[in-house]
């Protein structure tokens, strides 16, 4: 077993999560992920704290997506509901065989199937704003997402172990000296009513006032290596073009252009995937609306790999999601759709806060 592996449980299991003892943790991925599994359960138990397991087989979403009838879609099952309402700690982890298996599937029936799951996603929101739970999403390398990301097996793994600082002798304490770095940034974004961004078929602005800043710094994402809000729902006012493929549900969709006014998208089109990307905006109403606007932070993550989780915290990106807001920011929009589109401004891009600029070429101007 890579050793980093067991090094990245170990930071999961007692930085992100701090299981203690009795937490129930509720561990879900898919068997090649096994490594993984295996010693984060084990950290689980010398924490103290009693692991449940919930491991995928190949291709069962898209199986399930293709073949299952209208209220087989729509059906969540009982087990399901307990995790989330009772668990006290959630470790999700992706990594599987085919990053494209979802390509041919019908957008509807997607749809249909995540509104119905979008009362797991509120519920783990509401409880995580609460302070009642934690959570924490994480990548296990594998072939699919080396070829996503054009690189050799050896060459992804260097990558995302990379990523999560875990190379060094001490990772945890890099993440906090991250997070001392990202609590400046949110106290000085925290000061602004306005934010204005502005480049390549970019000029897009939006009202942040009376909302909170969040420091991303491992414990909900990992790696991590963002800070974000929500901002005020009826603000969002201009036009955005999404430098990198905007992906959802293991869909690529390229050269995303939106135009927003009074918060509400009033025109989308795109290179590639222009149908599912307009099916997905009628998924309801605050599917049109922006739920985050987030910049990433991450140096260690420079190149566009097709996975958000690393994508949106490219070190000098900014990423506006259509959909759901995550309460803890003060954010209000509800949608059973949360799509974070990535925007590298890393050159040629200003933004701008009550007027004046305070990022150029994807760097805060703090000092």
């Amino acid at each position: 077993m890579d050793p980093r592996t067991t090094q990245l449980a170990k930071v999961l299991v007692h930085y992100s999560l701090a299981v203690k003892k009795n937490d129930w943790v509720v561990i879900s991925g898919a068997y090649l992920a096994e490594d993984l599994i295996r010693v984060a359960s084990l950290e689980v138990l010398a924490a103290g704290g009693h692991p449940t397991l919930s491991v995928s087989i190949p291709e069962f979403g898209s199986l399930f997506l293709r073949h299952a009838s209208e209220e087989q879609l729509s059906y969540v099952a009982p087990h399901e509901l307990l995790q989330y309402r009772k668990a006290d700690k959630f470790l999700f982890i992706m990594g599987g065989w085919n990053s494209r298996a979802m390509t041919g599937i019908d957008p509807a029936r997607t749809m249909m199937a995540n509104k119905a799951r979008h009362q797991l996603f509120q519920t783990l929101m509401k409880r995580q704003a609460a302070g009642a739970v934690a959570w924490v999403g994480t990548l296990f390398p594998t072939h699919s997402g080396a070829q996503e990301a054009e690189m050799s097996l050896t060459e992804y793994e260097d990558f995302v172990y990379g990523a999560g600082m875990l190379n060094k002798k001490d990772p945890v304490a890099g993440w906090r000296k991250l997070s001392q770095r990202q609590a400046r940034i949110c106290e000085f974004l925290g000061k602004m009513e306005t934010l204005r961004i502005v480049g390549t078929d970019t000029d897009i602005t939006f009202n942040v006032a009376g909302r909170k800043w969040i420091n991303c710094d491992g414990h909900v994402n990992f790696p991590d290596g963002e800070v974000f809000t929500g901002p005020v729902e009826d603000s969002a006012e201009g036009h955005i073009r999404y430098s990198f493929p905007a992906v959802f549900g293991g869909r690529a969709v390229e050269n995303v252009r939106l135009t927003f006014k009074r918060g509400k998208v009033v025109k989308a089109t795109a290179d590639k995937g222009e149908a599912f990307l307009l099916k997905m905006l009628e998924t309801d109403p605050g599917a049109r609306r922006v739920g985050e606007l987030a910049f990433g932070t991450n140096a260690d993550i420079q190149r566009f790999t097709r996975n958000t989780l690393f994508d949106e915290k490219i070190g000098g990106t900014v990423h506006v999601a259509l959909g759901a807001s995550l309460p803890e920011s003060g954010g209000k929009n509800h949608s059973a759709i949360h799509w974070d589109m990535v925007c590298d401004t890393r050159q040629g891009f200003t933004v701008y806060g009550d007027g004046k600029p305070i990022r150029k070429g994807g760097r805060f101007l703090l000092d």
